[in-house]
């Protein structure tokens, strides 16, 4: 589970990299979408990796990794905005940004390492199509808690599930980097 730990953070990493540079070009201008703006951009990054999947080919030459990688940095704003709350006007520095993106995905961490303390790495057992659908049904879930205003019975609610969003992601990175470099030493960026 260490070795997991560690690439599980290094793949966050580069999350955060990729979201920084765009926090210097466009600034906080994501914190005037509502959730549900967000997991519909979520939505479609899920749908084109799987109809990928279900068609075998890809036409647009876009890598399915960036897909991953948006879903994570779609899902810890979605995990901001839940917390803060949208707003009319960006309203967060590029250091209040990353600062918040970093509380949302140390979070996720820590709900990574309880559930595979848990759970054993069950997700390691995962094709990556059952990843897929594991996110399309997430997001349909959060989909239907948005449509009721927040509000469920029983169910966990929507920042558990953008949480699982975020961690499926990763581990799907995790399986790619791994066909990719299918030894057993981990690679360095």
């Amino acid at each position: 589970m260490a070795e997991t730990a560690d690439r599980y953070r290094e793949l966050l990493s580069q999350c955060r990299r990729l979201f920084a540079l765009k926090a210097q070009d466009y600034g906080s201008a994501w914190r005037v979408l509502r959730t549900p703006s967000l997991t519909d951009q979520i939505s479609i990054k899920v749908q084109r990796i799987r109809s990928i999947e279900l068609k075998g080919a890809q036409k647009v030459s876009d890598r399915i990794e960036d897909d991953y990688i948006g879903i994570v940095n779609y899902a810890l704003m979605a995990l901001v905005q839940l917390r803060l709350g949208p707003t009319d006007h960006p309203d967060l520095s590029v250091a209040q940004a990353l600062e918040a993106f970093d509380r949302a995905s140390d979070d996720c961490y820590d709900l990574m390492l309880a559930k595979n303390h848990d759970y054993g790495e069950a997700w390691k057992t995962l094709r990556l199509s059952s990843i897929t659908d594991l996110m399309l049904q997430k997001l349909l879930r959060i989909k239907q808690i948005e449509d009721r205003s927040g509000s469920t019975l029983v169910s966990e609610g929507l920042e558990a599930n953008f949480m699982d969003l975020v961690n499926y992601a990763v581990f799907a990175l995790l399986k790619l980097d791994a066909v990719q470099s299918p030894t057993d030493t981990p690679s360095t960026p």
